[in-house]
C-alpha cells in the first residue's frame, strides 16, 4: 500500500502561523511522525507540499498510477479550486480531505470546500491529529 499526503499552500508555516488555531507542530513534525507510523505499518507514505495550484494537481495525476490513497490538506485551494476537486475526480483511490482547524467555526467562506465533492471522508478540527485519523483509516 502506498498512500500521498498532500499539504497545500502557507502549510509550510505551521508551527509559526496563527498558533492559535494551527497549534505549534510544524509540517516537518507532522510528515515525520506519519510517515514513522506508516512505515511501522509496512505502508509507504509520500510526502508532498505546494504553494501553487498547478503543483498540486501535478502530485495528484502522478497518484492515479502510483498510489492506493491520497490524504490531502488542500489549505485555502480547499474553498477555490475546482481544478484540484477535477483532478481527485480522475483518481480512483480513496481520498481524505484533512483541515487542522474546523473550517465550520471560521469565516463563512471557509464552510464551502470543493474537495469535499470527491473525497471518501472529510476530518476537520482535530489538529494535527486529523493525519493520524486519516492515516489509520487508511492502513484498516
Amino acid at each position: 500500500m502506498k498512500i500521498f499526503l498532500i499539504n497545500g499552500p502557507n502549510l509550510n508555516f505551521l508551527g509559526q502561523r496563527q498558533t492559535n488555531i494551527y497549534g505549534f507542530n510544524t509540517l516537518t513534525d507532522i510528515e515525520t511522525f506519519l510517515i514513522k507510523k506508516a512505515k511501522n505499518l509496512k505502508v509507504k507514505l509520500e510526502c508532498y507540499h505546494s504553494n501553487y495550484e498547478g503543483h498540486i494537481i501535478d502530485i495528484i495525476h502522478r497518484a492515479y498510477n502510483n498510489c492506493n490513497s491520497i490524504i490531502i490538506n488542500a489549505g485555502a485551494y480547499s474553498h477555490t479550486s475546482i481544478t484540484i476537486l477535477d483532478a481527485l475526480n480522475i483518481f480512483n483511490g480513496t481520498i481524505i480531505e484533512v483541515h487542522i482547524s474546523n473550517i465550520y467555526n471560521r469565516e463563512t467562506f471557509r464552510h464551502k470546500s470543493f474537495i469535499s465533492k470527491r473525497a471518501n471522508a472529510v476530518i476537520s478540527g482535530l489538529g494535527v491529529y486529523g493525519y493520524i485519523s486519516a492515516l489509520n483509516y487508511l492502513i484498516k
